[in-house]
């Protein structure tokens, strides 16, 4: 694994911590289902809050949707793991507003978050001149057609939901099978809109994940599909690896966060490697699972960069 560790002085450190102290922070996660823990050997959002507690920290977890919880009472709502979200996604959006509403400080910003909830977010990002893998659109209601596979320059796409998580509803469908699988997608249009892409074969190879923390680059993980699969989610039987990417790739993975209007906490960058050049498949900045594994200083560059946002 490859890891930078974040510094600061002592100075800067005592002149914050008591102002970090009387802040009330909130871990938000979701109400959990197996399926998403398969193959995960820590419990991350755990071994976080244990962290963050330790560094002294006023930090307790919540679901975002339980009705229970007073959000008013807290100072700093920390989106982690929502994992559920797509399924419920105006409830989601219905309760962003509320904290903002409620003048309670999101991270990530509640403007990003509804931003990147959309897939048509690759396409503001393709505007801007930088490698995203090609992506049409299909929108609810419409049917797909055969002119796409031109239109994509490939005879084999993945077609998935605008608004989805882990996969869920990804189908391939190659030129050749055309008829028997383009009414499956059609019974799909009838509840959302799809995105469209080019079934890249680098795949094969892995997605690489760079993480970064309020911008600054932390560490990475490579997801590889198993024999036969497209998917590289472990609940999916992908595999995770730690290799050391190349800083020429970090500095790529990186530009995409330039682009971004305000400043994140957390993001996770994944892409594929096209003749050496990081094509970007989705960048995520609501709730990816972060490879932290209970590594001290992966922890440690999380801590760094939530108080550098909260002081």
């Amino acid at each position: 694994m490859c890891l930078c560790l974040f510094m600061h002085s002592p100075e800067i450190y005592m002149r914050n911590y008591s102002k970090k102290q009387n802040m009330k922070i909130t871990v938000v996660g979701y109400k959990k289902e197996a399926k998403f823990s398969q193959g995960v050997t820590n419990d991350e959002d755990t071994d976080l809050i244990n962290f963050l507690k330790d560094k002294g920290l006023d930090v307790v977890p919540s679901i975002w949707n339980d009705k229970n919880v007073d959000w008013s009472c807290f100072n700093v709502v920390v989106i982690k793991s929502p994992w559920d979200y797509h399924n419920h996604l105006q409830a989601f959006l219905n309760w962003l507003d509320h904290l903002e509403t409620l003048g309670v400080k999101v991270l990530n910003p509640v403007e990003i978050i509804k931003w990147n909830s959309d897939k048509h977010y690759l396409k503001d990002i393709a505007d801007k001149q930088l490698p995203v893998i090609a992506s049409e659109y299909l929108e609810k209601g419409s049917s797909f057609e055969n002119r796409f596979f031109d239109l994509l320059n490939a005879d084999k796409l993945v077609v998935k939901p605008c608004v989805s998580a882990g996969a869920q509803n990804t189908v391939t469908i190659s030129r050749d099978h055309f008829e028997e699988r383009a009414k499956e997608i059609d019974q799909l249009l009838k509840d959302q809109n799809y995105l469209m892409q080019p079934f890249v074969e680098e795949i094969k190879n892995g997605e690489w994940s760079f993480l970064f923390f309020n911008g600054k680059y932390s560490h990475c993980s490579l997801k590889t599909p198993k024999e036969g699969d497209f998917r590289v989610q472990h609940y999916h039987g992908g595999s995770i690896s730690y290799p050391t990417p190349d800083p020429f790739h970090i500095e790529q993975a990186g530009t995409y966060l330039k682009s971004l209007p305000q400043p994140t906490l957390y993001a996770r960058v994944d892409g594929v490697l096209i003749d050496n050049i990081f094509n970007l498949m989705e960048l995520e900045l609501i709730e990816p699972y972060l490879f932290l594994n209970g590594d001290n200083t992966l922890l440690e560059n999380y801590y760094q960069a939530l108080t550098e946002m909260i002081s």
